[in-house]
């Protein structure tokens, strides 16, 4: 099954503009929303403070998809374009951009992200105690919910993680011998540079 890789670019509409509380997979058309990815990664982190954290995003992560343009296929996001994606969330300043089940008429006003970070082990950042090590460059956050009624349904497990929805733009797969160039160079740069 062929793997392609999802990217942004600099236009408005490219990224991420909303991260749902979802209970299983969803997808609408012209845009992507993804769950699997963070299922068992989602927690209630302070029941008194109606706190919960996950992964929004995980890096290099398969994702299957099925569609009539490509049929089935996986689809990944490698941690440089998530850091792109979770910055231009952040500056756009869409930490209110919530909604349930991927519906527009559900958007919450009384649900915010307040936390998120960057899985960078160079830079000294893992993931929280508790939540899995996953790949660098994984986007991890936590929500304030300040809605008694979706609370309750977060504490019953009718919502069991994040899902983001936007715009991406499919990468092309390599072929066979431009992965073999690439392994060639990246394997002459570690030389050049151990050489240094």
């Amino acid at each position: 099954m062929e793997t392609y890789e999802l990217i942004i670019d600099d236009t408005q509409e490219s990224g991420v503009d909303y991260i749902a509380l979802v209970d299983r997979p969803a997808i609408e058309s012209n845009w992507e929303a993804f769950n699997e990815q963070v299922k068992n990664q989602f927690k209630i982190q302070d029941e008194d403070k109606k706190i919960v954290s996950g992964y929004f995003m995980i890096a290099d992560k398969p994702i299957y998809r099925n569609n009539e343009q490509l049929g089935e296929h996986n689809v990944v996001f490698r941690g440089d374009t998530i850091r792109d994606i979770a910055l231009k969330f952040m500056k756009n300043g869409f930490n209110a951009n919530t909604n349930l089940m991927h519906d527009e008429n559900l958007k919450l006003s009384d649900v915010h992200i307040f936390e998120s970070l960057l899985i960078d082990s160079e830079r000294g950042v893992y993931a929280p105690e508790g939540f899995e090590e996953v790949a660098d460059g994984s986007w991890w956050g936590s929500m304030y919910v300040d809605n008694d009624k979706v609370w309750n349904l977060i504490k019953e497990g009718k919502f069991q993680g994040f899902s983001v929805e936007g715009f991406f733009s499919y990468k092309k797969p390599q072929s066979k011998e431009e992965k073999m160039v690439s392994q060639i160079k990246q394997l002459i740069d570690e030389y050049s540079n151990s050489l240094k």
